[in-house]
């Protein structure tokens, strides 16, 4: 299970709300917006939609939108052709085009500059784009599922946000709660990232103390579950022990980060987990707003996959 996967477990009546929206909206064709904090679930969600729909076996491609500068936008959407501007040496597929009867996940979506927003919502109103530099019409023949965790009416009131491209995404939308409201699915969280670190790290998965436990459903996870995610890696780093107690969180919480994590560049990072970005943003221990940010600032887009 992957660290989005697990987001979704639980027995609150927020997580049972979520998915059966999701069994619902999976078979259907419409574009969906997925809001939520960072850390909510909201790639998961966009999976869970393609998993549950008659697309499964075509591609789910993840774009992060917000990764994207203006400049690069087109080409890597759109593709483009060979000699369409300097270093074009051969042509590139798009995401668009290689997500062809699957579904393109367009993360952060909030993210984008105007001009990217009005070539998006041709190709949304249209449902047909060229390559950059090419004259052949392509159809879109994918599924469009956007997510952000801006508020986006908000932004549209402002004029950050076109409310036309507003409009033509919010068909179906979700919103997703953060997990202090949800806090009855903690332990049930923290027992699965528990497993997962522990067997990536090579010991026995630690029993969680009742006080721990009560601590840990008491906080307000401003992160939400990429914290937990980060504090219960911390713990067995730190903390030995076959129980872990609340007096751990202590030796934890006033430690110096993960040696891993301070050892490395951005880039380093960034090659070390293959350019995913929500596993960068854990080891760094920063959210994945900031860490676009940076990778646009440091122009790192090229270890970002393009598939």
């Amino acid at each position: 299970m992957d660290g989005e996967a697990r987001q979704w477990r639980g027995t609150s009546p927020q997580a049972r709300r979520v998915r059966a929206w999701i069994a619902r909206a999976a078979p259907l064709d419409a574009t969906a917006l997925i809001t939520g904090e960072t850390g909510t679930g909201k790639g998961l969600v966009a999976r869970a939609l393609h998993e549950g729909s008659p697309r499964r076996a075509a591609p789910f491609l993840h774009v992060d939108a917000g990764a994207l500068a203006e400049g690069v936008f087109q080409s890597e959407l759109f593709g483009h052709e060979r000699g369409a501007f300097t270093g074009a040496a051969v042509r590139r597929i798009g995401r668009f085009e290689a997500a062809a009867g699957g579904t393109i996940f367009l993360d952060e979506i909030g993210e984008l500059a105007a001009a990217s927003q009005a070539r998006l919502l041709r190709v949304l109103q249209e449902r047909v784009f060229e390559r950059v530099g090419g004259t052949i019409p392509l159809h879109l023949e994918a599924r469009v599922v956007a997510a952000t965790n801006l508020p986006l009416e908000q932004a549209v009131a402002t004029g950050r946000f076109r409310a036309d491209l507003f409009h033509r995404l919010d068909v179906l939308r979700l919103h997703l709660p953060p997990l202090r409201e949800r806090s009855q699915d903690v332990p049930e969280l923290v027992d699965v990232c528990l497993a997962e670190v522990a067997a990536r790290m090579g010991r026995p998965k630690p029993g969680v103390a009742g006080d721990l436990a009560v601590e840990l459903a008491a906080r307000p996870w401003p992160g939400n579950i990429r914290e937990l995610q980060n504090l219960v890696e911390r713990l067995l780093v730190w903390s030995p022990g076959s129980v872990l107690r609340v007096r751990d969180l202590a030796r934890v919480e006033g430690a110096p980060p993960i040696p891993v994590r301070a050892a490395g560049s951005l880039e380093a990072t960034l090659r070390e987990t293959g350019g995913n970005v929500s596993r960068a943003a854990r080891r760094l221990g920063i959210p994945r707003t900031t860490l676009r940010r940076r990778i646009r600032a440091e122009s790192l887009h090229h270890l970002i996959p393009k598939d």
